[in-house]
């Protein structure tokens, strides 16, 4: 990763702490793949591997999924290429602050069709610039072929497995593509020792759930809720 451009010598983690996970997806040819691989932090390894067999399962297409080491490192060659992605050692886009994906606690999944939109004064700047036919975010438009592949459709997922913030849900960037967990919750799992770091992530998890089981025992949906919920008590 280092020889790639994807590990810097400053890097806030080691290899030590980072997971390959291996996962067979469903693509947009509708055929099963099974090269599919992004890196992680540990802790939440385990949990990243059943997102994409679920996603698998739903057959949720996934254009391509490898580590950014393909591309050099190369945040906009990775989003152009439509690859799903994980671990990135590199700062937040326009800002000087470390990205979760420099932690392995972000993912990346189907740039074009879930494109990050920024503000340009009256002008949008869309990134990918292939997801310019995403802005639209409805999938079912009448007397148009349906464009699967978007996001909105599996936030839950992703939520059910710890990884509740969704960039959909800002409002500059918006940001379909990328999910990640909460900042102080990432800050606790780096300084935790790995097997702490895990049980920590569950914790999480599990009261995420909880917290949905409920509500729909009220007849509530309940998943905004629940989201605000555990990520306010993992992180006060």
């Amino acid at each position: 990763m280092r020889s790639h451009n994807v590990m810097r010598s400053s890097s806030v983690i080691n290899c030590d702490r980072l997971r390959l996970v291996r996962f067979t997806y469903f693509g947009f040819d509708g055929i099963l793949h099974e090269d599919g691989e992004v890196v992680v932090l540990d802790a939440v390894a385990t949990h990243v591997a059943q997102i994409f067999s679920t996603l698998c399962d739903r057959k949720f297409p996934i254009a391509k999924a490898m580590p950014i080491n393909k591309y050099e490192g190369n945040d906009e060659a990775s989003m152009s290429d439509n690859n799903t992605s994980g671990f990135n050692d590199r700062d937040i886009a326009g800002r000087n602050r470390v990205s979760l994906h420099a932690l392995g606690l972000a993912i990346d999944l189907n740039p074009v069709q879930n494109p990050q939109i920024n503000r340009a004064g009256d002008f949008l700047r869309v990134q990918p610039v292939e997801g310019n036919d995403y802005v639209n975010r409805l999938s079912i438009r009448p007397g148009k072929p349906m464009r699967p592949g978007m996001n909105e459709s599996v936030v839950d997922v992703f939520a059910e497995h710890g990884f509740l913030i969704w960039g959909g849900y800002w409002d500059e960037p918006i940001d379909f593509q990328h999910f990640e967990v909460g900042r102080k919750l990432a800050e606790q799992l780096i300084a935790a020792r790995p097997s702490d770091a895990e049980v920590i992530f569950e914790r999480l998890v599990q009261r995420f759930r909880a917290c949905l089981s409920n509500a729909r025992t009220r007849g509530e949906e309940g998943q905004a809720g629940c989201i605000n919920e555990s990520y306010q008590s993992e992180t006060d």
